[in-house]
């Protein structure tokens, strides 16, 4: 009963001071506002673009190791000859990796490119293609919403077909059904048989919607596949108790006697996985982070001490009323804690506006902007609790010097 008392007179006083001193207490709430609004809104953005660039990433298969020429990460000591030196991935390489490897639940292999495609006096310039092997939907699920994929004898006999992405669907036949149709790819005519959903763009930049895809064995013949502009690169998806490190091990080994190298001589190919692109990311957003609460501190500092200023004038304004207080038997911590939750009270307040212009923040990044910003649990109740500790930090003081004054002193103040 006591401590809801102190905490209800110490809301009454809170709001007072509020009500009786609204452009002294408001400019001085300003600071605690704008330093929670500084901090959590650059954690909410992070931790959304976070979200959604991870979720991108899972998109293109965090259990998938890829074999290529070029790393994605390059090491400073190896010189860059070396690199120049290796050789593509090939065809052969990929059936041996297929049949060697245990932990692999999928192998395929891949190129890509661009291309014209002409659909009568429809075409579209730079169309991306990806030409891979039957696996190729083994470890990128394509949601086909119209048609079908191709088949596995279709695949290996390098048959004319193609599914293609919702884009090139709506632009290349404006509206005609494409399935059964057949428009012209580097001279040559490719039957579609299927229409993938429309997905978007991911953060990443990455969407099916302006792809094609197509038999390997079929751009095998209009293409030279061991030039680097295709990029040639095997896929393995590892099997599902099986991590990436154990699906890597065991790659290093296989392309390592694929390739006849001795055990001092250095691996000339690249295994990629997207942690590595995870990791550039988390570091980026880290700094970005670090950067964002180094503002708010400042700006939180900035509002402590004001709060401290509004919370000495009070104790100064209520001297007389805090005699009376301890005249009539009221303890110290009484006094300290009646002064420390009101200057708690007062933090709060100007945590939650700024948690709320936040929260229209995300709003308009929503249905404004189209990017989906998230206001998290997490940062809801960070930002709650940095506006108590500076509320505590801030009041402390006051309130132990009203709670150390003498009554009779006290009384005759005013």
């Amino acid at each position: 009963m006591l401590l809801f008392r102190l905490i209800k007179e110490s809301l009454f006083f809170a709001l007072d001071s509020l009500i009786v001193n609204k452009l002294r207490t408001i400019l001085s709430l300003l600071g605690i506002t704008i330093g929670i609004f500084a901090m959590i809104s650059v954690f909410t953005l992070v931790d959304s673009l976070e979200n959604n660039i991870k979720s991108s990433i899972q998109g293109l298969g965090d259990n998938v190791v890829y074999v290529q020429k070029w790393p994605w990460s390059f090491d400073a000591a190896q010189p860059w000859w070396d690199y120049i030196r290796r050789p593509m991935p090939k065809p052969e390489e990929y059936k041996m990796v297929k049949k060697l490897s245990q932990t692999a639940e999928s192998v395929a292999m891949i190129l890509s490119g661009s291309a014209t495609l002409k659909y009568e006096s429809n075409s579209i310039e730079r169309s991306q293609f990806i030409a891979g092997t039957h696996e190729y939907n083994e470890i990128w699920d394509l949601k086909i919403v119209q048609g079908r994929y191709m088949t596995e004898l279709e695949s290996q006999a390098g048959r004319p077909v193609t599914v293609i992405g919702a884009d090139i669907a709506e632009n290349l036949f404006a509206g005609l059904d494409p399935i059964g149709k057949r428009f012209k790819f580097k001279g040559r005519k490719l039957e579609v048989i299927g229409v993938l959903e429309k997905e978007g763009e991911s953060m990443l930049g990455k969407s099916n919607d302006k792809n094609i895809f197509i038999p390997l064995s079929f751009a095998r013949n209009i293409f030279d596949i061991k030039s680097e502009s295709m990029g040639a690169t095997i896929m393995a998806k590892a099997k599902p108790n099986v991590s990436n490190e154990q699906l890597i091990d065991e790659l290093t080994g296989i392309m390592r006697s694929l390739r006849k190298l001795k055990p001092k001589e250095q691996d000339n190919f690249a295994l990629n996985q997207l942690s590595l692109l995870s990791q550039g990311f988390e570091q980026l957003f880290s700094v970005v982070g670090i950067a964002g609460g180094v503002i708010g501190i400042f700006s939180i500092i900035v509002g402590g001490f004001s709060i401290a200023n509004i919370m000495f004038v009070s104790v100064k304004e209520r001297t007389s009323l805090i005699g009376i207080q301890k005249s009539l038997g009221a303890k110290n911590y009484f006094i300290l804690l009646q002064f420390l939750f009101e200057s708690i009270f007062l933090c709060l307040l100007g945590g939650t506006v700024g948690l709320f212009i936040i929260f229209l923040g995300t709003l308009l990044f929503k249905y404004g902007l189209d990017f989906d910003v998230t206001l998290g649990f997490n940062n809801i109740l960070l930002g709650l609790g940095i506006s108590v500790s500076i509320g505590i930090i801030s009041g402390i003081i006051p309130a132990y010097s009203a709670s150390r004054l003498d009554p009779v002193e006290a009384i005759r103040a005013n």
